[in-house]
C-alpha cells in the first residue's frame, strides 16, 4: 500500500490521480444512485436486488403458536448484492484510511515502509476484529460450540439464517473490494503479486464453503482464522508505534501453530468422517448436495495444501526474525574492527622503532655492554 501525497494542486478531471484522490466521493455517488432507485417504482425492482438480501424462503414451524422462519439460500443474484456491499467496503476502507490511519500516521511520522505497513494492519485490524465479533455471536446462536456434529448433521445445509447469509455476502464484497483497493492505494509493483495470492486464497475458500454449502464449518474456521490474524496485526500496530513491545508475536506465533491443526483437525472431522459417513452420497445439483468422494478429497487437499502454504511462510517468517535479531547489530562489528586496527598499528610503531634502533644508532644497554 503506497503513500498517498494530497498536493494543493486540482488534477485533471477524470485523470488517474484525479480518482483516487476523489474514489471514495465518486463511489458514495454510485452507491447513491442504488438507494434512490428504491425510491421509483421503475427501478425499485432493480435496486432491490442490489440493496437487500436474495432467495428469501420462508418455512413454516410446527404448532400453533409458532411462528414461520424466514431462511435464505444461494443464487446468481447475490452477485449484484456483492457489488454493491463491495462499493461500501471501498467507502468504509477510506473512512478509516482518513479519519484514524492519516492522523495517526501524522502525529508517529513513520518512513515509507512502516507508513504503509501500518496501513495495511490498520484496514485488516479493524476488519478482523469487525468479523470475529460477528462470527462468534453467529456461532452461540446457532449453538455450534454445544453440538458440534452440526457441522455436518444434516447436509446439505441449503438454507440458513439472514445473519448467517449477510456475513458471507459481506466477507465476499470485503475481498473483492481489495481489488480496486490495489489501484486506489498506489501499491507498488513488486507488492502486487503477494497481494493477489493473498486475496485469491480468501476468495476461493469462502466461495467454496459458500457454494458448496459447508458455510457451518466456514464460519466456524473463518473465525477461528481471523482471530489469529488480528492478534498478529495489533501486535505490529504495537510494534510499529514501541519496537520494544514484542511480546504479541510470541502469542501469535503460538496460537497460528495451534490454529493450524485445530483447522485440519475440524476439517477432517467434518469433511472425512462425518460426511463420509452421511446416507446420501449422490451428487444433486438442484438440491445442493456435494456430498461425493472426489469432492470431500479435494475439499481436504485445499484446507490440507493451504495450511502447508502457511506454515512454510510462517517457518520462513520466523527464521528471517531469528537471523536478524541473532546477527551482531553494525556498532557492534565496527568495535572489534578499530580495536584491532588501533593495536596493529602499534605494533607496527613498535616494529618500526625497533628496526631503526637495531639498524641506526645503539641503545642505551648496547653502549654500556661496549664500555664495559
Amino acid at each position: 500500500m503506497g503513500i498517498r501525497k494530497k498536493t494543493s494542486k486540482t488534477p485533471p478531471v477524470l485523470s488517474h490521480e484525479f480518482i483516487i484522490q476523489n474514489h471514495a466521493d465518486i463511489v458514495s455517488c454510485l452507491a447513491m444512485l442504488f438507494l434512490l432507485g428504491l425510491m421509483f417504482e421503475i427501478t425499485a425492482k432493480v435496486a432491490v436486488m442490489f440493496v437487500t438480501l436474495q432467495y428469501n424462503v420462508t418455512i413454516p414451524v410446527e404448532g400453533l403458536l409458532a411462528e414461520p422462519v424466514s431462511l435464505y439460500h444461494y443464487g446468481i443474484k447475490d452477485v449484484s448484492t456483492v457489488f454493491f456491499y463491495m462499493l461500501v467496503a471501498i467507502i468504509l476502507h477510506a473512512v478509516i484510511q482518513e479519519y484514524v490511519l492519516d492522523k495517526i500516521n501524522r502525529r508517529m511520522h513513520f518512513s515509507k515502509t512502516k507508513h504503509s505497513k501500518f496501513n495495511e494492519s490498520g484496514q485488516l485490524s479493524a476488519f478482523y476484529f469487525f468479523s470475529c465479533v460477528w462470527g462468534t455471536s453467529i456461532i452461540v446462536s446457532e449453538n455450534y460450540l454445544s453440538d458440534p456434529t452440526s457441522l455436518w448433521k444434516g447436509y446439505p445445509h441449503t438454507y440458513f439464517p439472514f445473519q448467517m447469509k449477510f456475513f458471507y455476502i459481506s466477507q465476499l464484497a470485503y475481498w473483492f473490494h481489495s481489488f480496486p483497493e490495489l489501484y486506489f492505494q498506489k501499491t507498488k509493483k513488486e507488492d502486487i503479486p503477494r497481494q493477489l495470492v493473498y486475496i485469491g486464497l480468501y476468495l476461493f475458500h469462502i466461495i467454496g464453503a459458500y457454494v458448496l454449502n459447508l458455510n457451518h464449518l466456514g464460519l466456524v474456521l473463518l473465525v477461528l482464522h481471523y482471530f489469529v490474524e488480528f492478534l498478529f496485526h495489533i501486535s505490529r500496530l504495537f510494534y510499529f508505534s514501541n519496537e520494544k513491545y514484542q511480546k504479541g508475536f510470541t502469542l501469535w506465533a503460538i496460537l497460528f501453530v495451534l490454529g493450524r491443526l485445530l483447522t485440519l483437525i475440524l476439517s477432517v472431522l467434518t469433511v472425512g468422517f462425518g460426511l463420509a459417513r452421511a446416507e446420501n452420497q449422490v451428487l444433486d445439483i438442484s438440491s445442493g448436495n456435494f456430498n461425493i468422494l472426489a469432492i470431500r478429497v479435494s475439499v481436504l487437499a485445499s484446507i490440507c495444501i493451504t495450511q502447508a502454504f502457511m506454515m512454510w511462510k510462517f517457518i520462513n517468517f520466523q527464521l528471517r526474525r531469528w537471523r536478524e535479531h541473532s546477527s551482531p547489530q553494525p556498532s557492534q562489528r565496527r568495535r572489534p574492527v578499530t580495536s584491532k586496527g588501533k593495536s596493529s598499528r602499534k605494533e607496527k610503531e613498535n616494529g618500526v622503532n625497533g628496526t631503526v634502533t637495531s639498524n641506526g644508532a645503539d641503545s642505551p644497554r648496547s653502549r654500556k655492554e661496549k664500555s664495559s
